[in-house]
C-alpha cells in the first residue's frame, strides 16, 4: 500500500510505500476511492511543521514545560534526543476517506466484502478502520461527495450542541469547508444564517446556501451585523468555525447573542474570555469535540462497544449516518465545494495548492490509478541485496511503538545486530522505523516473520498481553528471544512459556535494562565485597498515566506493578545476589474504597536475609527524579538518582559516579544478550531468575488488585 507522510520537523510531505495492514477484530479493511484534504486542519499541521522550534515552542506552551520538567530530571541531551526524535517521526495525514470493504473483522455485524463505506481513515489506498468510524454510503451519493462526510460530521456535532430549533438566528463566524457545510445543515433545520469571514469567494458560497453575510475586511461590524440580523433580539446561538489566534470571534459573539445564547465552539481561536460578556447574559459556551460521542475513547472506536441508542441517539456513527442521508436527499450539496482535484500520487501538488491559494476550499484525491496488485502486499524490501551470517544474531523485531524506534532498534541497531524484518500491525511504523534503523524488510505478516527460516532471533516489543503468545511462538519455531518486560500477564502464560522453553535449546531475555546500567554495574562490585545482609530502598516517582491508558487495562496492559514495577524488582534481586522468599504489597484507595495500585508500597524478603521496599507513586511532581534507590550495607551507603549520579558513603575508594546523560543500560542489555548468541554463551539472565522474577510479579500484582 500507499499512504501520505508530513515531517513534522522540515514540513516535507511524502508518499511512503509500506505493507498493507493486518485487519483485526471490530475492524475493517477498506481499498480506498477518494480522500479529501482537510484545508482547515492540515493547513494547519502544514504551518506548524515549516516553524522553526522557537515557533513551535510559542505554539505549545504546554509541551515545552514537559520539555523543561524532562531537562530538570533526565538532563539536557537525553531531552533533546527524546525531542529530536519526537519531531522527526512523520506523522499520517487525512481523515476522509471513501472506498470499498476489501476484509470484515470478527464482530462487523452488518458489513460485506464489497461494500462502499467512508470512514476516518488517513490519505492511504489501502486503510484499517473500526467498524463505528465508518458507514455505508447510498448508491445515489457519488465516491466525491461521500469524501465530505466526516468533515461535515464536524459541523453537524458542532450544530447538534448548540440545539437549534425552526426558526431561531444562527451566526457561523468562519465560512471555510466547515462553515459552508454547516449553514446548509442549519438552513435544513429551519434556521436563519448569518455567515462571518474576511473572504468574499467564500461568502458567495454562503449566499448561495442561503445564508446572510458579512464581511468584516470591507469594514462590516460583525456586532451590529449580527444584532440588525437578529431583529434587535440578539442572536440565539453562534458556532465558530474560523481558525486563528485571536479572541476576537468568541468576545463578537457573546456581544451580538441574547441573553442564555449558546456559543459552540468547533475551530480554533484564542480563548482570552471577558467574563462581564458571558456574566450579564448568561451565556453558555462549549467547545465541540470532533464528529461526535464516541470520539477518542478507545471502548467504542476500537473494541466496538456502542453506546445503546436509548441513552446516546447521536453518535459519531451515527452523525455520519445523518449526513450521508442528508446527501441523499440532496439538502446538503458539498459539489461546489470543490475547488481541486488530483491523482493520489500528485499529493505533493495538492499540498502545495493548499499552501499557496489561501481560497483553496475541498481538495479531492483519487486513489484511480493506484496499482490493485501491490496494495495487499504484506511485505515492503526496504534494502536490496542484503546478506546475512547464520552464525550470528539476525533479528526479527516485533513492534514499532515509542520504546522500540527510540530505544530498543537504536540499541541493537548500535550492538551490531543484523537486522532482518521489522513487523508491525499496521505497516507504516515497519516502513518508517525499519528505514531508519537499518532493516532490510517491513512486514504485517508476523508468522510468515517467525517461519522465516534466515531469522535466528525475535525481539518483541509490542503490548503486554501478547507477549506470552508471541514469546511462545518463537521459541515453538526454535528462535533466540528477547521480550520488552513483562515476560507474560499471568500464571498460566508463564507456564507455557515454561514449557515451551524446555523443548529448545533457545534463549530467553526479557529487557530488565537497569541491572546492565553502567552505575548498577557499579553498585554490584561495591557490594559483592560484603556479605551481610543488604536494606534497599526504591523510591519511583512514577507519574500519573490516564485510567483509559492501555498500560492500565488490564487485558491488555496487565497494570503498572506487572508493566513497569517488575523493573524494581528484577533490580533488587540482582543486586541483592539471592532468591526471592516473600513479598507483602498494599496500595492506596480512592475515596470509594477501590485499590490503586499505582500508589503502592511492595517489600521484599531476600533468602540471604536482605530486605527491600519499593515505592511505586503515580501522585508525585514531575520534576521530582524518576527514579531514586538507596542501599545500605555493613555501615555503608549507595545513592543512586536518576541514573545520572551515584554517590558512596563509607566505601573507601569511591564517593561519586557521574554520568552526562542518563544511561539505563539499554544499550549494554541489548549488547549482552545478542553476544550470548554469537560467542554460544548463557544467556545474560538466566531463564530460572527470569521466571523467579515474572511469577513473584504476578503475585504481587494480583495481591494489589485483590484489595489493600
Amino acid at each position: 500500500m500507499k499512504q501520505i507522510l508530513q515531517h513534522l520537523e522540515s514540513g516535507e510531505n511524502i508518499i511512503v510505500e509500506a505493507p498493507a495492514p493486518q485487519n483485526k477484530r471490530e475492524h475493517l479493511l477498506i481499498a480506498t476511492h477518494k480522500t479529501l484534504i482537510s484545508a482547515g486542519t492540515e493547513r494547519m499541521l502544514l504551518n506548524f511543521s515549516k516553524a522553526s522550534y522557537l515557533q513551535k515552542a510559542k505554539q505549545q506552551p504546554d509541551k515545552v514545560k514537559q520539555v523543561l520538567d524532562k531537562v530538570k530530571t533526565d538532563g539536557l541531551v537525553t531531552t533533546y534526543e527524546a525531542v529530536k526524535s519526537k519531531l522527526a517521526e512523520p506523522i499520517p495525514l487525512g481523515y476522509c476517506n471513501v472506498g470499498s470493504v476489501l476484509e470484515v473483522g470478527a464482530g462487523c455485524d452488518g458489513f460485506a466484502i464489497g461494500d462502499r463505506v467512508i470512514s476516518n481513515g488517513p490519505h492511504a489506498d489501502v486503510v484499517r478502520v473500526g467498524k463505528h468510524l465508518c458507514a455505508k454510503v447510498p448508491d445515489n451519493v457519488s465516491d466525491e461527495q461521500a469524501a465530505f462526510t466526516v468533515l461535515s460530521s464536524i459541523a453537524l456535532q458542532g450544530i447538534r450542541l448548540t440545539a437549534p430549533t425552526l426558526g431561531e438566528s444562527v451566526v457561523v463566524t468562519g465560512a471555510g469547508l466547515i462553515g459552508l457545510i454547516a449553514i446548509q445543515l442549519l438552513r435544513a433545520s429551519g434556521c436563519r444564517v448569518l455567515a462571518i469571514d474576511f473572504d468574499d469567494a467564500k461568502l458567495e458560497l454562503a449566499r448561495q446556501f442561503g445564508a446572510t453575510t458579512c464581511n468584516p475586511a470591507k469594514g462590516e461590524d460583525p456586532v451590529e451585523a449580527g444584532i440588525s440580523f437578529s431583529r434587535g433580539r440578539g442572536v440565539d446561538a453562534v458556532l465558530i468555525t474560523a481558525s486563528t489566534k485571536s479572541s476576537e470571534p468568541v468576545s463578537q459573539a457573546a456581544q451580538m447573542s441574547r441573553k442564555r445564547g449558546r456559543i459552540v465552539l468547533v475551530g480554533v481561536t484564542g480563548l482570552e474570555l471577558n467574563r462581564a460578556e458571558f456574566y450579564e447574559k448568561e451565556l453558555s459556551f462549549q467547545v465541540s469535540c470532533s464528529y461526535g460521542p464516541g470520539r477518542y475513547e478507545a471502548d467504542y472506536e476500537e473494541k466496538g462497544q456502542d453506546y445503546p441508542l436509548g441513552f446516546v441517539r447521536w453518535t459519531e456513527q451515527r452523525n455520519f449516518e445523518a449526513v450521508l442521508d442528508m446527501m441523499s436527499s440532496r439538502q446538503l450539496d458539498v459539489k461546489p465545494l470543490i475547488s481541486h482535484r488530483f491523482a493520489f500520487e500528485e499529493a505533493q501538488q495538492a499540498y502545495q495548492v493548499l499552501t499557496d491559494e489561501p481560497n483553496a476550499l475541498g481538495i479531492v484525491l483519487d486513489y484511480a490509478t493506484s496499482a490493485p496488485q501491490t496494495r495487499l502486499s504484506r511485505q515492503v524490501t526496504l534494502k536490496s541485496d542484503v546478506s546475512f551470517d547464520s552464525d550470528k544474531p539476525v533479528v526479527g523485531m516485533i513492534g514499532a511503538g515509542n520504546y522500540a524506534s527510540r530505544m530498543l532498534i537504536p540499541a541493537f541497531k548500535d550492538a551490531g545486530a543484523q537486522l532482518h524484518t521489522l513487523a508491525t500491525s499496521g505497516g507504516i511504523s515497519a516502513v518508517v522505523h525499519g528505514e531508519k534503523g537499518d532493516f532490510a524488510h517491513a512486514s504485517t505478516d508476523t508468522e510468515a516473520m517467525l517461519k522465516n527460516p534466515d531469522i535466528n532471533t525475535v525481539a518483541i516489543v509490542t503490548r503486554h498481553n501478547s507477549h506470552a503468545h508471541f514469546v511462545t511462538k518463537a521459541l515453538t519455531q526454535g528462535k533466540n528471544v528477547f521480550v520488552e518486560k513483562p515476560l507474560a500477564l499471568t500464571h498460566n502464560e508463564l507456564d507455557e512459556i515454561e514449557s515451551a522453553y524446555g523443548e529448545g535449546n533457545a534463549r530467553v531475555m526479557v529487557g530488565f535494562n537497569r541491572r546492565f546500567a553502567p552505575q548498577v554495574q557499579k553498585m554490584k562490585a561495591l557490594l559483592d565485597s560484603s556479605t551481610a545482609p543488604k536494606a534497599f530502598n526504591f523510591t519511583v516517582n512514577a507519574g500519573a498515566i490516564p485510567a483509559d491508558h492501555w498500560t492500565q487495562d488490564q487485558d491488555v496492559g496487565g497494570g503498572r506493578i506487572l508493566g513497569e514495577a517488575c523493573h524494581f524488582i528484577d533490580l533488587m534481586r540482582f543486586l541483592s545476589g539471592s532468591d526471592i522468599v516473600a513479598f507483602q504489597a498494599s496500595c492506596a484507595a480512592d475515596n470509594s474504597g477501590h485499590a490503586v495500585d499505582d500508589i503502592s508500597i511492595i517489600t521484599l524478603t531476600f533468602k540471604d536475609g536482605s530486605v527491600g521496599s519499593i515505592h511505586y507513586l503515580a501522585n508525585g511532581a514531575n520534576a521530582f527524579p524518576k527514579e531514586r534507590l538507596e542501599v545500605f550495607c555493613a555501615g555503608k551507603i549507595l545513592q543512586l538518582d536518576n541514573f545520572r549520579q551515584l554517590k558512596g558513603y563509607g566505601f573507601k575508594g569511591f564517593n561519586t559516579m557521574k554520568l552526562w546523560q542518563q544511561d539505563k543500560g539499554h544499550k549494554a542489555c541489548a549488547q549482552a544478550f545478542l553476544s550470548s548468541i554469537e560467542h554460544g554463551q548463557p544467556c545474560p539472565i538466566s531463564f530460572a531468575e527470569l521466571m523467579e522474577v515474572s511469577r513473584i510479579t504476578v503475585d504481587i500484582a494480583q495481591q494489589l488488585r485483590a484489595g489493600r
